[in-house]
């Protein structure tokens, strides 16, 4: 075994002294100094970058096919843009800071009054109530149905709805299918109508593509009127009584 360990050793010594003889004769070890000591590295924070020029588009020749190269190239800018069909309303954006807050009992108000409405309403045409938060009436004015609803009575692909309000103004909106929800259209009804925050909407659909829509506001005037009118009477009443027991206590005494 030590026999085989030093044979071996010997062999290799002598493979390493040939090769340096060979590498000598070749003169690589001076090559290698003086690829070294030619290319000195460069740090890649100290390259200059050179500035890059605008290309001059005119001085270019657009490649195009063989059909239209008799023909002179097309001028885009002189192309008018084609107003969209029907009237077009604009709209001012919402303030975000002069948002509607709806209060619990504001909301709980609005949706009671909704469902009476809903109760009077001829049960032949499907109807649903949908209370409005900020994202149907401010920002991106996407209104989601009830899916139920939606999967039931309304087309399986997109399609345009009329909304009929209590005056019998007529506005479309885009119904998609697949979200289930009313997109373009809405945000101009929705301002039109003035919705804020807790109000309540009654969707009532009298034909395949067509809603009557009932609103119901958070915060009544004439309805607050009446409450406050009836707190008052009833204060009223209980001073009233108040002074009729202080009375009646001293002609005792």
């Amino acid at each position: 075994m030590v026999e085989s360990n030093l044979a071996y050793e010997e062999c290799r010594r002598q493979r390493l002294e040939e090769n340096k003889k060979r590498m000598e004769e070749l003169n690589l070890n001076k090559l290698a100094d003086a690829l070294k000591s030619s290319s000195p590295k460069s740090s890649p924070t100290k390259q200059l970058k050179r500035p890059r020029r605008p290309l001059d588009v005119s001085s270019v020749s657009v490649r195009r096919s063989s059909r239209f190269a008799d023909k002179p190239p097309p001028n885009y800018k002189e192309v008018p843009i084609e107003p969209l069909p029907g009237v077009r309303r604009i709209y001012q954006r919402r303030d975000l800071l002069s948002r509607v807050y709806a209060s619990q009992e504001e909301r709980q108000y609005a949706v009671d009054r909704a469902l009476e409405l809903q109760s009077s309403l001829e049960s032949r045409y499907p109807n649903f109530v949908k209370p409005m938060l900020q994202s149907h009436v401010t920002g991106g004015f996407w209104l989601g149905l009830p899916v139920q609803f939606c999967k039931t009575h309304l087309p399986l692909e997109d399609e345009m709805i009329t909304l009929v309000d209590e005056d019998e103004n007529e506005f479309q909106t885009k119904y998609l299918a697949e979200k289930t929800g009313l997109s373009g259209g809405w945000r101009g009804f929705s301002m039109d109508h003035q919705l804020v925050d807790g109000d309540a909407v009654v969707f009532q659909l009298t034909k395949p593509t067509e809603f009557k829509v009932y609103i119901i506001r958070a915060y009544n005037s004439e309805d607050k009127k009446a409450d406050t009118k009836e707190d008052s009477d009833v204060s009223q009443v209980e001073r009233s009584g108040k002074r009729t027991t202080r009375s009646a206590s001293k002609g005792r005494k």
